[in-house]
């Protein structure tokens, strides 16, 4: 009897280790046949409740995107665009102050390819994505899906069904099954694509935006005196004031069509999809950025951006021909001359609703037009309005100027995103900050008349207004002289990069750690959190644990690991946790991310998982599911420094008190 309960507790045992392999997502493939040479391979994701996996379109900075991998695309077949996926949610991280991309439930994705190939029998496809709840995982999967044999008949062609079955190349892919069937795009129960509460926020957003920026360009130099001779000539021209009225109607009317033409063009060139994958592109940052410091450089007088003098020429022609199509021509004639200074403002609404993706172009114009329509509208209903207008002057070119400075610090956004995408370094938070606090400085001394540009009239004193916009700018650059030192910042959070992206997790100076800096470390050893002094190899931290006889805090973590984060922001800063971090235990933290490659000589096939270990991250993912039978992050193991477990590991525990109970049992124990 004895021998049986003992093989009883010993099967439990065995069943609660392997349960700490987790696999939230169950993926099935399928085939679709759409011509002689094109098939479209979909990969059906099933996420557990609670669970979320990252689009491949997820912003840098932030948590892992999804990545497909064609391994045997090269001589079997093309790829016919990018991978298209169901519609996800967008939802604001606080810890890396980025908006993130997630599917719940269940997803989608579609890659259409060519095959040039007919012997080619599958398609070897493999997939990297994090999946996260209280705790995030790091997976990949291969799977082997068979093609359907590539007829050259086209009459048989969109009607040929092939069976399959699919099994995933490597031991952790799920079993898959692959068939041919009539191609359906994923629609909603009532036959419309799925909308996001989150995208019409986002959409909500830009319009207003945009909205303000068209009354900003009202006020420039070359739109605000255009409104009361546009106005008056309507007011003069017309029989009467209701045609008056309704030709400045249709005048304004107008405005906004040929803006909201602009904003349909780029998103019909670019494609609403293809807009997303630019806001994350590397390259489409940079030019973004060095697109916003042109025009920040017209605006504050460097140069103009001008529309040929031929094509004002040639519209205000047409202009003349009265009627509807005069009007419509007027408008046209107003976009064209008052490019100088609606164009930097509009480029810079297109290259912002562009990082949006999807309809957001269009949007934005229509917000900015109605903007620039209304006052001409407005006006002509009721003409007595013009004599409340402030005469034009000076006062237009520092509105161009304050835009110029505005786009200026708004472009350094864009060349952050492209750096953090590249992992340079070379625009970290304390740089960044500095960055916008010199702009925002100098805009200031702009503002109480210091600084003097080349469009600028002779000052002999500032205005009230002047003034108080002055001491707004100047009281902002104030508020943000303390992120150099670690403060938070949550009024532009979401602009900068996030505190992980810094010099020191304190800011300038390690104001955080006194006099951790000057330390020495050991061998292998760095700062890390709260200056805790930790390693990121396991037989370095191993060794000199032994040495000073401490023991070991076996900590796996991620780099995009949202939860581990937060323990380190806000469970190990605790004053009794960081002691005993600090002065107790040899930190070892193992980033499972980490994507650089391992030595040729170093890389495996695990015995455990089948999977190739090919990089640092993959090797102590290997090292944790092979040695303690779980694969979550964040995950706590205390040990003493002859690898044996003091206590039972744990996972994310938002519970300071509890945590620090966790740590001292581990502690005491390893001092008995």
């Amino acid at each position: 009897m004895k021998k049986i309960n003992a093989l009883i507790l010993l099967f439990f045992t065995f069943i609660s280790a392997q349960s700490q392999i987790l696999d939230p997502v169950k993926w099935k493939t399928s085939v679709e046949k759409k011509s002689d040479t094109e098939v479209v391979l979909i990969f059906d994701a099933v996420i557990e409740p609670e669970w979320h996996m990252f689009s491949q379109f997820t912003p840098d900075g932030g948590s892992l995107p999804l990545v497909f991998k064609f391994k045997n695309a090269k001589g079997n077949f093309e790829l016919a665009g990018k991978t298209t996926e169901s519609p996800y949610k967008k939802v604001y991280s606080d810890v890396f102050e980025v908006d993130e991309y997630l599917f719940e439930n269940k997803a989608q994705f579609r890659q259409v390819i060519k095959v040039t190939n007919p012997n080619a029998k599958s398609a070897q496809v493999y997939i990297e994505y994090q999946v996260c709840k209280q705790s995030c995982i790091q997976q990949d999967k291969t799977f082997n899906i068979p093609l359907p044999v590539m007829t050259v008949k086209a009459t048989d062609a969109a009607s040929t069904v092939v069976k399959t079955d699919t099994a995933a190349t490597e031991v952790t892919a799920v079993d898959t099954t692959s068939s041919v069937k009539e191609i359906q795009s994923p629609v909603s129960e009532s036959g419309k694509p799925i909308e996001k509460k989150e995208e019409k926020k986002g959409l909500l957003t830009i319009f207003i935006l945009a909205f303000f920026s068209g009354f900003a360009a009202l006020l420039t130099p070359c739109v605000f005196p255009m409104v009361p001779m546009t106005v008056s000539f309507f007011t003069k021209q017309s029989k009467t004031k209701s045609q008056g009225i309704k030709n400045a109607v249709f005048y304004g009317i107008s405005i906004i069509l040929i803006y909201v033409l602009l904003g349909s063009l780029v998103t019909a060139l670019f494609g609403a999809d293809a807009l997303n994958a630019l806001s994350t592109n590397v390259w489409f940052n940079i030019i973004f950025f060095i697109l916003l410091v042109v025009f920040a450089s017209s605006f504050l007088g460097a140069f103009e951006i001008m529309l040929p003098n031929s094509w004002a020429n040639k519209v205000d022609r047409q202009a003349d021909r009265g009627g509807i199509i005069g009007i419509l021509f007027m408008a046209l004639a107003l976009a064209i001359v008052s490019f100088s200074c609606t164009g930097p403002i509009v480029g810079t609404l297109l290259v912002e609703a562009a990082s949006k993706g999807g309809i957001a172009p269009i949007i934005g114009m229509l917000g900015f037009s109605l903007a620039l329509a209304l006052p001409f509208m407005l006006f002509a209903m009721f003409p007595g309005w013009l004599n409340s207008l402030p005469k034009s002057g000076g006062w237009l070119n520092t509105v161009k100027v304050v835009l110029g400075f505005l786009e200026l610090a708004l472009a350094f956004k864009f060349l952050s995103n492209a750096d953090l995408v590249l992992q340079l370094h070379l625009l970290e938070r304390e740089v960044f900050l500095a960055i916008w606090i010199a702009v925002f400085g100098a805009l200031a001394f702009y503002l109480f008349g210091k600084i003097s540009l080349p469009h600028d009239s002779p000052l002999s004193h500032i205005s009230v207004g002047r003034l108080s916009l002055g001491l707004l700018v100047l009281s902002f650059t104030i508020y943000m002289i303390p992120g150099l030192w670690g403060a938070p910042l949550k009024l532009i959070s979401g602009f900068p990069p996030p505190m992980t992206y810094s010099e020191s997790h304190y800011g300038l100076g390690n104001s955080g750690g006194g006099n951790a800096a000057a330390q020495v470390l050991p061998d292998g050893a760095h700062l890390g959190a709260h200056d805790i002094i930790a390693f990121e190899d396991y037989q370095k931290g191993l060794a000199y644990a032994k040495s000073v006889n401490k023991p070991i805090l076996l900590d796996f973590t991620g780099f995009a690991c949202v939860n581990c984060r937060k323990m380190e922001d806000y469970v190990w800063s605790k004053p009794e946790n960081l002691s005993i971090l600090k002065n107790d235990l040899v930190l070892i933290s193992l980033y499972v991310d980490d994507k650089r490659e391992l030595p040729a000589n170093e890389q495996y096939v695990s015995k455990e998982t089948g999977k190739e270990i090919r990089t640092i991250g993959n090797k102590w993912s290997d090292f944790q599911i092979t040695h303690y039978k779980a694969n979550a992050q964040p995950y706590y193991i205390i040990l003493d420094n002859k690898e044996n477990r003091l206590n039972e590991p744990i996972g994310y525990t938002p519970d300071a008190d509890e945590y620090k109970t966790w740590l001292k049992s581990g502690v005491s124990k390893f001092k008995k």
